[in-house]
């Protein structure tokens, strides 16, 4: 009867390890998963920053070109590189998470005025180093769109995974933290228009 019921005790605490192993494991692979996905992020955020000069030097060539614009964009992608966040692990703050965001929307929205004013001078869209920089810079924000919601997709995955049991024991014990999302933003919905073609009706004389 003793040994039968150290069997069973032992059969127990093996099942329990296992399945404690199981869930740590579980948790470190998703984990993983966000900091692999925010590094997909950063690297299309990256990949825009890179754009930028070569737009600015491309629009500065524009006769009487709005240098307010300009300035705003230099600043903006500036104001970026001052917020310093680990391009490989994503962030466990959601303050760190809201101020990076906060950048790159401003950033967003200067490159969006930009482009409109850019409107106003045929000669520049015209050109063929613009057509390219358009054609790279729309799709760099619709892929910054979809690295984005890559990233929440991620974040709710292992987020739900250390709140529930038996992860949530787990969790503790090891110290996995949940990590925060990106907050959505007016007109998230769609990626910031980065269209050159004119929309407005070209005007007819009196």
């Amino acid at each position: 009867m003793v040994l039968g019921c150290l069997g069973v005790i032992i059969l127990v605490l093996v099942g329990l390890g296992l399945t404690a192993l199981g869930s740590y494991n579980s948790m470190v692979g998703l984990s993983q998963g966000v900091d692999s996905q925010w590094a997909q992020v950063q690297n299309v955020y990256q990949r825009r920053a890179d754009l930028i000069p070569n737009l600015v030097e491309t629009v500065k060539g524009a006769a009487d070109f709005e240098k307010s614009t300009l300035i705003a964009v230099t600043d903006a992608r500036a104001s970026v590189g001052q917020v310093k966040i680990d391009p490989s692990k994503a962030p466990t703050d959601p303050a760190q998470l809201a101020a990076f965001q906060k950048a790159q929307d401003g950033l967003s929205s200067a490159l969006s005025r930009l482009l409109v004013v850019s409107e106003n001078y045929p000669t520049l869209k015209a050109t063929a180093n613009f057509r390219d920089l358009q054609a790279q810079l729309e799709g760099t924000e619709n892929r910054i769109t979809v690295e984005r919601q890559n990233f929440n997709d991620a974040v709710q995955s292992y987020d739900t995974a250390i709140k529930q049991f038996p992860g949530v024991l787990m969790a503790g014990m090891f110290g996995f933290q949940s990590k925060p999302y990106f907050q959505a933003t007016a007109g998230s919905e769609t990626p910031p228009k980065v269209n050159f073609g004119s929309t407005a009706p070209a005007s007819t004389a009196p």
